[in-house]
């Protein structure tokens, strides 16, 4: 399997996060979760641009931390895209009292799992779903690593 293909930018905001350490994570999701081939971008935005995304395919009022879009084509590839806020990720680091690039870790990875297919329950429910628990786990991975 060759190594799946990760695209990062920034639209104008501060990400604490090397792009090449951002593309690696990532990358090595898919590969974790047998994703055969893969095109994926992920690009930080102000929380204005983020909000009107937000607006646009959600129906949510406000920025988030997170948003993907992911499928399949015909051969198989995964595609996908991942657009994070920064600001966002930044608010929630603080009011769980943990560190902003462990935030930023753990929404890469969200955004992948979700590119991928993976879903989980609004609210408290999504703490203890299937897929916060796989997440958690790559998380704690990519911290170590």
């Amino acid at each position: 399997m060759s190594a799946p293909t990760v695209a990062v930018q920034s639209e104008g905001v501060r990400v604490s996060l090397a792009r090449a350490r951002i593309a690696t994570i990532v990358q090595g999701v898919l590969r974790a979760e047998r994703a055969r081939s893969a095109l994926v971008s992920v690009t930080f935005l102000p929380s204005r641009r983020m909000a009107a995304l937000n607006a646009k395919h959600l129906a949510h009022r406000g920025p988030t931390d997170v948003i993907s879009f992911g499928f399949r084509d015909a051969a198989g590839a995964t595609i996908g895209d991942i657009y994070i806020c920064p600001e966002v990720a930044r608010a929630n680091a603080r009011a769980f009292g943990r560190p902003v690039r462990e935030e930023l870790v753990r929404v890469v990875v969200h955004g992948t799992l979700h590119v991928l297919g993976h879903d989980h329950p609004e609210g408290e429910a999504r703490l203890t779903s299937p897929m916060w628990r796989r997440q958690e786990r790559y998380v704690r991975r990519w911290l170590r690593a």
